[in-house]
């Protein structure tokens, strides 16, 4: 399992961690691992029993097997009062075929649409109901489902899960087939042909691997192969693949093992095994040339990408891979970003190393800035692989890249959820969920001559496939297309789809009765201390030791709000920020950068609307280093200029990037028409062309100087550190100084005179960006009217049973997901209802928008007050989880001053509600004769229609300007007030991380969340 596979799949929260200077040394104590034929009175035979022994990293479990073939894993973590329930299937897209694409993904939709004992749609209700969270993913080589709930609710879980295990195909209906293709159709839109370079990956694919290899697509597949598939074909898929004995259950949490045994037989044991599934091999792609491809997008900057094939996941080259992509592209200590980013030759440039099971793809991806062509930036990235062929790894180097893993990897342990993914895809891919010991001797052995190696042998003289994404406003690709995929000696395999028959379970049980529930966990809202400094800096933490880890969250009020007072410096706040990420007066940003790679901590600064905040993560042993280094790029900061220059060039580029983008079009209008010309929130926190060209040096050195305070900030702390070692270790901020830091009143929300459509075309896009809502009254309560508008809105947009979902993507078919909310700080925030749909359906989207929100008013019924009473007030179980989540309940005590006992507040209005409290919730702040709604998309497909649905119609551009209304529009609304061009505040091309951290950047194939 891959470095990136570790961190993305995190650990677990009860593990021992040592660190990798003292794991250089065996165990003393290794883990005991017992092998026992024994069965239980079900049949339920005990494989093995993992216990720790001793500070080795080693997650302790029970392994069964049941005499269907189904591998259970339980794992106990008593923390905290919840459960994780995992079920994979060891199938993903690498089982489909030529012509069959995407089945494996489309599958793992219809296994959310109900089965014979589960209705369609209550999978989702049912575990949202009981308070708990679910998903399901697909990539190349698995598909799994997974449920976190209160720990009470194990027997459901399960039950929901051997049901359409056991019990699906019955259930799968001509109709929900046609709904879910739609929708699939819809997430490709969405998330590949409507995104920048969206589809780079299924380029690549198809290029890499030969004809017929399943890996030369993507995991979502091709529309075409969906418009042929029919009911049938989804029916053999389920047969042949989703049988017991191709699947692992496991569980983890506040469980005992032989009650997650006793269930399993009871809900999964009577389904029958399917067919055997033999392990798959296939040769490694070789490329006897370079293999140039190119396309054209819809963005601004060109991208270069080169790949080259590498080894398959598990293999002894690995890490040592690993270890050559953060050399050569992750960091400010890598050689790309020396040589590419630093000089300002490119936006983005970086490398990572990423294995599946069949293969793996060593990538370099780089974004030029505009004028330098893709032919001189291949010559650079090979230059700079020559001149890692000339030094060569470091010790230096491939120590900091140890330290840092191993560091993540301990900093992954906050949740069970990671720990039993980890157990889940040990076992499926290796047959041993106690692999993690392995992997992290391997990481721990990774030397500067086994980095020189690979490099020798997968990427020196080797041939790979180079990529040109192309902007539609043109350009050049590295080099002229010279590969065509040819079909020449393809055969197509025979998976053994003949003659599969369905047979259900039989039952001593009734199956159709939902169990009940345990007796409802208590839930301990973290115990605190609180102080303050001479300064005004408010402290406050909690001690949590599940893992010798801290988070700590510094927040600066202001952030982009304090530009109010000179919009003409509207972007300073996130330029001051990005600045601290760099240098300080002691380190310049690659030597800040390499002192945390060392410790394996992070340090990052960030500007949002209302904030700044500054995260800090830790190894406890490492806090007192930590802190220095904090100390030094919060009181001491550099302020270079030659990394102001490049910063601000790169913020220019990625301002200048959003007019490509039909969500960030959207976001900026609607931002525009709800807050007006007045309020600096109708400018992006990045700020604008104008306005950020016009910032100097200066500029950020007086921001800093007037607005980093004590007095103004608030200091949180959750990990394994007590209040008196973390007051001395934080000790340099008593001279932090004081200053009169003046923050801006929050505006008067106004309403529009009546509800209008704005339409903004972007030529070409694949989907429609729709927005509806206006600014509230609301600022953010813990007890008042927002807090009631939260549970009010739950049901209409809050859930994935909201009414606007089922609606939109259910029941029509026409987006990927719909959602709706209140948003609220210190300071009033929209109601905003949103979603991608698709082009063709933007008219009647709009239209089912409204009328939800119209009928709403009207009311809810009983069954839907019940569901959202138990749903929420049972989800108390799942909000404290980690450091980062109870950080954050820190962070929102004190922000707001709220009292400690809040929670139990909120329990008691939500136990006490109404539906009545609902409705009027709704009258008063669901408004749908008075909001905007913002439509983007391309007007040949998505104008039609509109002018139709009865409101007036005023077309924009994607600066905010009216343009003239086309010919089928109704009359000219009356004046709007429409600011002058204003950019988003997010710059979706990613550069570095500020804080030298590498970007795990998994390939996008390898992922893809269905819910």
């Amino acid at each position: 399992m891959t470095r990136n596979q570790l961190l993305l799949l995190g650990l677990g929260a009860s593990l021992a961690f040592q660190s990798a200077q003292a794991q250089q040394k065996p165990a003393t104590k290794p883990a005991t691992v017992t092998k026992a034929p024994a069965a239980t009175a079900g049949g339920a035979r005990l494989v093995e029993k993992v216990t720790r022994k001793g500070s080795e990293v080693v997650i302790p479990y029970e392994k069964y097997v049941l005499p269907n073939g189904l591998t259970v894993i339980v794992t106990e973590d008593h923390s905290d009062p919840l459960v994780h329930v995992d079920v994979t299937y060891h199938v993903g897209s690498a089982r489909e075929q030529i012509g069959k694409s995407g089945f494996a993904h489309f599958f793992e939709h219809m296994m959310f649409q109900g089965s014979d004992h589960v209705a369609d749609e209550q999978h989702f209700k049912t575990v949202t109901a009981a308070g708990g969270t679910l998903n399901g993913s697909t990539n190349r080589d698995r598909t799994n489902y997974y449920e976190t709930v209160p720990s009470n609710q194990l027997e459901t879980a399960l039950w929901l899960e051997a049901d359409r295990m056991g019990f699906l195909l019955d259930a799968v209906t001509q109709p929900k087939f046609e709904n879910q293709r739609s929708t699939v159709k819809n997430e490709r839109g969405q998330n590949y042909d409507n995104r920048p370079y969206g589809l780079a990956s299924e380029n690549v694919s198809r290029t890499l691997y030969p004809y017929g290899h399943p890996y030369s697509w993507m995991t979502i597949g091709y529309l075409e192969d969906l418009d042929r598939s029919n009911v049938d074909d989804l029916k053999n898929f389920f047969l042949r693949w989703y049988g017991p004995n191709n699947a692992t259950l496991t569980v983890g949490g506040d469980v005992k093992p032989q009650d997650v045994v006793r269930l399993a037989e009871k809900y999964f044991g009577p389904i029958s095994k399917g067919p055997a599934v033999a392990a798959q091999k296939l040769p490694a792609p070789k490329l006897t040339q370079d293999r140039y491809v190119s396309y054209t997008d819809n963005v601004r900057f060109p991208m270069l990408q080169m790949v080259f094939p590498t080894v398959p996941n598990g293999h002894p080259d690995e890490y040592a891979l690993e270890a050559l992509s953060e050399i050569i592209g992750q960091g400010k200590n890598s050689l790309l970003y020396k040589n590419l980013i630093k000089p300002q030759q490119a936006l983005q440039a970086q490398a990572y190393n990423n294995s599946s099971e069949l293969s793996g793809e060593f990538t370099m991806v780089t974004l030029p800035f505009p004028g330098k062509g893709l032919d001189s930036l291949e010559s650079q990235v090979r230059r700079t692989l020559a001149e890692f062929e000339r030094t060569g790894a470091t010790a230096e180097q491939v120590a900091r890249f140890k330290a840092s893993t191993e560091a993540q990897v301990v900093n992954s342990l906050a949740s069970v959820s990671g720990k039993v993914s980890q157990l889940a895809a040990n076992q499926t891919y290796f047959g041993n969920p106690n692999r993690l010991p392995e992997e992290l001797k391997r990481l721990r052995a990774v030397t500067p001559a086994e980095v020189n190696r690979v490099y020798n042998q997968y990427i020196k003289g080797k041939k790979a496939v180079i990529l040109s994404v192309l902007p539609k406003t043109g350009g050049a690709p590295a080099k002229p297309d010279n590969y065509t995929v040819s079909k020449e000696g393809y055969q197509a395999p025979d998976y053994g789809y003949a003659g599969l028959t369905y047979v259900k379970p039989t039952d001593t049980f009734d199956r159709s009765k939902q169990p009940k529930a345990g007796t409802n966990p208590v839930v301990q809202v973290p115990q605190v201390w609180q102080s303050s400094l001479d300064n005004g800096l408010r402290l406050m933490g909690t001690r949590n030791a599940e893992i010798p880890t801290a988070t700590i969250l510094l927040t600066i009020r202001g952030g982009h709000r304090l530009e109010q007072t000179d919009p003409n410096k509207a972007g300073i706040a996130a330029l001051t920020a990005s600045m601290l990420n760099e240098g300080t007066e002691k380190y310049t940003s690659e030597q800040f950068s390499s002192e945390l790679d060392k410790l394996g901590s992070t340090i990052r600064v960030s500007a949002g609307e209302d904030n700044t905040t500054i995260y800090v993560q830790s190894l406890t042993k490492n806090l007192p280093a930590t802190m220095k280094l904090l100390e030094e790029r919060l009181l001491r900061p550099r302020f270079d200029a030659a990394d102001f220059a490049r910063i601000k060039k790169q913020t220019l580029e990625g301002i200048a990037n959003q007019s490509t983008q039909p969500v960030v079009i959207a976001d900026k209008t609607f931002a525009r028409l709800i807050y007006g010309p007045a309020n600096i929130m109708n400018v992006p926190s990045s700020g604008t062309t104008a306005t950020v060209t016009g910032l100097t040096l200066d500029d950020v050195k007086q921001f800093y100087q007037q607005n980093y305070a004590p007095n103004v900030s608030y200091l949180v702390a959750v990990g394994d550190v007590d209040q008196a070692t973390l007051t001395n270790q934080t000790a340099f901020l008593k001279n932090w100084q004081k200053k009169d830091v003046r923050l801006p009143a929050s505006a008067q929300a106004t309403q529009p005179d009546k509800t209008r459509i704005y339409f903004v075309n972007k030529d070409g896009a694949a989907q429609s960006e729709i927005r509806v809502g206006y600014l509230t009254p609301l600022t953010y309560d813990a007890t008042g009217d927002f807090y009631r508008a939260y549970l009010s809105n739950y049901i209409l947009g809050g859930a994935f049973n909201s009414r606007i979902n089922l609606n939109l993507r259910e029941d029509k078919g026409y987006t990927y997901g719909a959602r709706s909310g209140f948003q609220g700080s210190r300071y009033v925030g929209p109601y905003t209802a949103s979603a991608g749909v698709r082009a063709d359906a933007t008219a009647a989207s709009v239209k089912e928008f409204m009328k939800e929100i119209q009928n709403y008013r009207n009311g809810i019924t009983d069954e839907e007050l019940q569901f959202l009473q138990a749903s929420v007030g049972q989800s108390d179980a799942l909000r404290y989880e980690t450091g980062q989540q109870k950080a954050a309940f820190l962070s929102r005590l004190l922000e707001y001053d709220l009292s400690k006992d809040y929670v139990q507040q909120q329990s008691t209005i939500l136990k006490n509600l109404k539906k009545e409290d609902v409705q009027g919730i709704a009258q008063k702040y669901l408004p749908a004769d008075n909001m905007y709604i913002v439509v983007v998309g391309d007007r040949a497909k998505s104008f039609p229609g509109l002018s139709e649905l009865g409101y007036e119609v005023v077309e924009l551009d994607a600066d905010g300007n009216r343009v003239a209304a086309p010919a089928a529009a109704t009359p000219t609304a009356p004046a709007v007030s429409v600011t002058p061009p204003a950019e988003n505040e997010k710059m979706k091309i990613k550069t570095k991380d500020a804080d030298g951290k590498k970007e795990k950047r998994k390939a996008k194939k390898d992922k893809e969340d269905t819910k």
